[in-house]
């Protein structure tokens, strides 16, 4: 799979409420800036997006200018998105225009430790999802 592939899949992934955790580099220093939060260190990632996916539902992920640059064992994205949700707790939804950007890098999978192109994984090193213009949609 191609870095835009993984980016792509990952916000089908993110409509389908699918878990979103193992698109991310288990490391101390992977970090993921959301519209509301800092998520520094896989266990904090994968804590903050089990608990995502646990209170959201009803999720749109609109791309509309997906770049990505990608070399032998990295990439970059950048992304405007359109994304609403539901928040299943206070049954209020959310509606926003987002800039996204991050760091992807490519490693052999444990099917396949040899590095392959054609099974190598992408992984996120880092992504920051911030609000554009002037926030949220009415």
């Amino acid at each position: 799979m191609s870095a835009r592939a993984t980016v792509e899949d990952y916000y089908e992934a993110l409509r389908r409420g699918e878990p979103l955790y193992p698109y991310f580099a288990e490391e101390a220093d992977v970090v993921k800036f959301g519209v509301g939060e800092t998520l520094v260190g896989y266990d904090d990632v994968a804590e903050g997006l089990r608990e995502q996916t646990r209170t959201t539902t009803d999720w749109t992920v609109e791309s509309d200018a997906l770049r990505v640059v990608e070399r032998e064992k990295h990439a970059a994205f950048s992304d405007d998105v359109r994304m609403a949700w539901t928040d299943t707790e206070s049954d209020a939804d959310h509606d926003f225009d987002t800039r996204w950007s991050g760091t992807l890098e490519r490693r052999p999978t444990d099917d396949d430790p040899d590095a392959d192109p054609e099974t190598d994984e992408w992984v996120f090193l880092g992504m920051h999802v911030s609000v554009a213009h002037d926030g949220e949609r009415d």
